[in-house]
């Protein structure tokens, strides 16, 4: 009888210990998943005043306005910002829309150097010009040739906009104002800030 006693309790205590890790899985599981969409919420208050999550087509209309560039078939590039940062680059964020009536895809933007060819549809090609200094920044790259850039820039529909950026060595410090360039594009002058 001992026997059967100590097999039925270790049944029933493997069976109390398997559920506990199972509700203990699932408890964990929903926590992150309710924190997730408590973070994501607009609806979500606290004592801290959040900005309610923005669709990503009406940044350019609410941010400052650095450059609008109109290319042929109804391209348009607006650049919001040009931030140096501490490490010695200068980002260059904007948005590309496709007003035009026909799909757009930027396969001449990635520019004609053979290593950036595998960069795609990309703004691989962009530049910025220092007028003053005469010298030209080239997108940077990784150690892959990769460019530190937007890419997948492939088959956008009439109407459609997409969030933009390259990445560029820094001027020195005292340029202030460069040119910036996408192939097939007309230059821009944008303000760099920080």
């Amino acid at each position: 009888m001992d026997i059967r006693l100590t097999t039925k309790a270790r049944r029933r205590l493997v069976a109390v210990v398997m559920a506990a890790s199972v509700a203990f899985t699932v408890a964990g599981c929903g926590g992150e998943e309710d924190s997730g969409k408590t973070k994501d919420s607009p609806k979500a208050s606290s004592g801290q005043s959040k900005e309610p999550v923005k669709d990503p087509s009406e940044e350019p209309e609410s941010e400052e306005v650095l450059a609008r560039i109109k290319g042929a078939d109804g391209v348009v590039v607006t650049i919001t910002s040009a931030q140096r940062d501490s490490g010695g680059f200068v980002t260059v964020n904007g948005q590309l829309e496709n007003t035009g009536e026909d799909m757009f895809t930027a396969g001449l933007w990635r520019g004609q150097e053979t290593e950036l060819l595998k960069n795609g549809a990309s703004t691989a090609g962009a530049v910025l010009v220092d007028k003053a200094g005469k010298k030209k920044y080239f997108v940077l790259r990784d150690t892959d040739g990769g460019c530190l850039c937007t890419t997948g820039l492939n088959a956008i529909k009439p109407g459609e906009k997409r969030d933009i950026f390259a990445q560029f060595p820094a001027p020195p410090e005292d340029v202030t104002e460069v040119d910036f360039q996408l192939p097939t594009m007309p230059p821009a002058t944008i303000a760099i800030s920080g």
